[in-house]
C-alpha cells in the first residue's frame, strides 16, 4: 500500500515496524499475521521509506535514535523493545492479551532481556539480503508493499 495511508494516533489501525532483513523478526511478524486474522496490526520494515513517513506521521525521532529490531504504534503513542512486543501481543486478543501484565515488570529488566536476544538475533537466525516482501494476499497489511527496500 501507498505511503499515505492511515497510521499511527486515532488511525485505528496500530503499526509494527520490524527489521525486514532480520529472519527473527520476519517469522514473528508472519507468526503476528496468522493470529490477526481481522488484520487489525498493519507493517512496515524499519529499512522502508513507508516506516520513515510512519514515524514522522507521530512525530518520532529518526530512525538513528530508535531500537532496529521493533517500533509499534498506536493510538497511546511509539512504543519500543520490550513495550513495544508487549503492546503488540496486547492486541492480539486472548490469550496473548494476557502480556499486558508484563508491562507491571520494571522496564530496565524488560529491556535488559530484549536487547540480549535484539543483539544475538542475526548470529541466532540469520540475517537476509533484502528485506522481507509479503505475498499479494497479504500487501494490503503492508504499508511499504509497492517499495523495493534493500
Amino acid at each position: 500500500m501507498p505511503i499515505d495511508n492511515p497510521i499511527g494516533p486515532s488511525s485505528g489501525r496500530p503499526v509494527v515496524l520490524f527489521d525486514g532483513v532480520c529472519n527473527l523478526c520476519s517469522a514473528a511478524v508472519q507468526w503476528l499475521i496468522a493470529r490477526d486474522p481481522a488484520a487489525r496490526l498493519r507493517y512496515a520494515s524499519l529499512q522502508s521509506g513507508a516506516a520513515r513517513a510512519a514515524l514522522a506521521k507521530v512525530g518520532a525521532p529518526g530512525s538513528g535514535s530508535l531500537p532496529d529490531s521493533i517500533v509499534f504504534i498506536d493510538d497511546e503513542g511509539v512504543h519500543v523493545r520490550s513495550a513495544a512486543a508487549i503492546r503488540i501481543a496486547s492486541k492480539l486478543g486472548l490469550p496473548y492479551s494476557l502480556l499486558r501484565g508484563a508491562l507491571l515488570v520494571p522496564r530496565p529488566i524488560r529491556d535488559a532481556l530484549y536487547r540480549f536476544v535484539a543483539r544475538n538475533r542475526y548470529r541466532w537466525f540469520g540475517r537476509r539480503e533484502v528485506c522481507m516482501r509479503p505475498s499479494p494476499d497479504l500487501a494490503s497489511r503492508f504499508l511499504d508493499a509497492d517499495e523495493v527496500t534493500p
